[in-house]
């Protein structure tokens, strides 16, 4: 029988809050500078004698990591241990959709479930371009929810969503990540910000990683906005796999290698020019193509 091991629910740089097996939770320090524990982590931690903190001594195996390439080259980690990644965009700041299929990148390449949730609906009566783009997501098998996490519409749905699951609730800054985990945990324990009046962006509100208990199980990870993101890939064969709808349809390419861009009889091209694949996510292929090989030289 596998030993329940204390998870990390609070990243503070050097310091994190540990939730032990028994529901108390601590504060504890990193022993070394290898150890870079992350939210929903499992570690080994002991009492530092004399002392109310712990000691985090050792990671535990993990089943999954949230990756990114920082602005060095190198790779950091954000998240473990996740069984379900949601992303949120919203129709302020104006939506990254392709923001959003990094994000469903990085889910794929985790082997971890993924959905798609619109923000603050009730701000925005005009949604005709939001729900094509959901569409899009639907059809190729993400779940998706429009939402606001403002009045409460459909958040019933999210909830159903994120049940019994460890997730991470990642996006843009200022789209309502914060604001939905408050009306998740019917709460007001994470600070929320408006958007910036003058660049019409979302302002960095969440810091540090938070991890909170779900009503009915489950829990949710809050994660730092961004206004970029790309997952750490290796490869173009790597990207052509992490687009559901390209790998199926490319499966019926004259060439095995076929990378979609340029080679004659390509099947995702012609699915593309018959819309039966979303031409703003053949381009989002496109992009993520070029980063990748840009990433490895």
């Amino acid at each position: 029988m596998q030993k329940t091991l204390p998870v990390v629910i609070a990243t503070y740089s050097r310091r994190m809050r540990l939730r032990l097996p028994d529901g108390k939770q601590v504060i504890a320090r990193i022993k070394g500078k290898r150890i870079k524990p992350v939210c929903a982590d499992r570690v080994e931690a002991e009492r530092i004698a004399n002392e109310k903190d712990w000691l985090i001594t050792k990671i535990d195996a993990r089943d999954n990591e949230l990756r990114r390439p920082n602005l060095r080259g190198q790779i950091e980690v954000l998240a473990a241990n996740i069984e379900l990644l949601v992303v949120v965009t919203a129709g302020s700041p104006k939506p990254d959709w392709f923001i959003t299929d990094r994000y469903l990148c990085a889910a794929e390449d985790m082997r971890v479930a993924a959905a798609v949730v619109y923000n603050k609906t009730d701000l925005e009566p005009n949604r005709t371009s939001a729900q094509a783009e959901m569409a899009w997501f639907s059809a190729i098998g993400y779940p998706t929810v429009m939402c606001s996490a403002e009045t409460g519409d459909n958040m019933d749905e999210l909830k159903t969503l994120l049940a019994g699951r460890i997730a991470i609730i990642v996006g843009q800054s200022g789209v309502g990540k914060s604001s939905i985990i408050n009306n998740l945990t019917n709460s007001d324990v994470l600070p929320t910000a408006t958007i910036s009046r003058k660049s019409g962006a979302g302002r960095h509100k969440t810091v540090n990683s938070v991890m909170l208990q779900l009503q009915g199980g489950g829990a949710v990870i809050d994660s730092p906005g961004v206004r970029d993101y790309a997952p750490a890939l290796e490869s173009a064969a790597q990207v052509r796999q992490l687009y559901r709808e390209i790998e199926t349809a490319g499966r019926e390419c004259r060439f095995n290698n076929c990378r979609h861009t340029r080679e004659p009889g390509c099947a995702v091209k012609l699915a593309v020019a018959d819309e039966q694949i979303s031409a703003r996510r053949y381009e989002s292929y496109k992009r993520m193509l070029i980063l990748t090989e840009q990433n490895k030289l």
